[in-house]
């Protein structure tokens, strides 16, 4: 199902369940997504400080959860939870390792390359580090440090 089919499904059923504090949901008994029980609509409001924009945003989201598994509110947190997680991984690869400017644009090389900064950043938080650019300094002063982050030596 394409997201104009979707949007539209979701358009026809909306009047389905809305709570205050939480995003719409309309149950399907058939999605062209094989686990799909539930469509979500999330309307976003952001507001640029600078130049005093308002810009709506709606999103529309899939879940396999049965109707009535979780509240409007536990799905909102849900989502949040999971764009915290995004965020944090996004950002350090945007800013410090600067993936968007990245000349690697053919085959599976950009794969491997997000693989890799992901397993960078992924060791300097089990070490405890939440500044990664600060992580990466310290590390490469010593080759060393680097194995002693995997846990390769002693």
């Amino acid at each position: 199902m394409d997201s104009d089919a979707l949007d539209q499904a979701i358009g026809a059923f909306l009047a389905a369940r809305t709570t205050p504090s939480g995003p719409k949901t309309v149950a399907f008994a058939h999605l062209d997504y094989r686990d799909a029980r539930q469509a979500l609509q999330v309307v976003r409001w952001r507001k640029d400080f600078t130049s005093g924009r308002l810009t709506i945003e709606r999103v529309h989201l899939i879940t396999g959860l049965p109707p009535g598994t979780a509240t409007g509110p536990q799905l909102a947190a849900w989502i949040r939870g999971h764009w915290k997680i995004e965020n944090l991984l996004h950002h350090v690869r945007d800013r410090t390792f600067r993936e968007d400017d990245s000349k690697i644009h053919v085959g599976r090389l950009p794969r491997v390359m997000a693989g890799l900064r992901n397993l960078a950043i992924g060791v300097h938080r089990q070490d405890g580090r939440t500044n990664i650019a600060a992580a990466l300094r310290y590390t490469v002063r010593d080759s060393r440090r680097s194995l002693t982050a995997l846990g390769l030596t002693g």
